[in-house]
């Protein structure tokens, strides 16, 4: 893909229907918006929306969607969310 191409959310690795429909949930629609994005913060905002607690791996899937949309060439290893589950669990950011 052209970096000048739109990407899609769904184009993202690691993002399916249900975390395009969460992100729609969010107000983010479109993949800029990713850019600047606190993942923890999403994820805490998603729980609140939601009434309850959300699985921690949805924080992952959330770092791996912003980590691509603000760097479209990421290495495709850190593209994937048990990368970013990793990073959580070792408390690195």
């Amino acid at each position: 893909m052209k970096q000048k191409e739109t990407r899609n959310l769904i184009d993202l690795y690691s993002v399916g229907p249900a975390t395009v429909r969460d992100l729609k949930a969010l107000g983010i629609t479109r993949v800029e918006q990713l850019v600047g994005q606190d993942a923890r913060k999403l994820y805490d905002r998603l729980g609140r929306l939601s009434g309850k607690r959300c699985d921690p791996c949805m924080m992952d899937v959330l770092s791996a969607a912003i980590a691509q949309a603000q760097d479209p060439g990421l290495p495709k290893e850190m593209c994937k969310w048990w990368y970013w589950s990793r990073v959580r669990k070792s408390g690195q950011k």
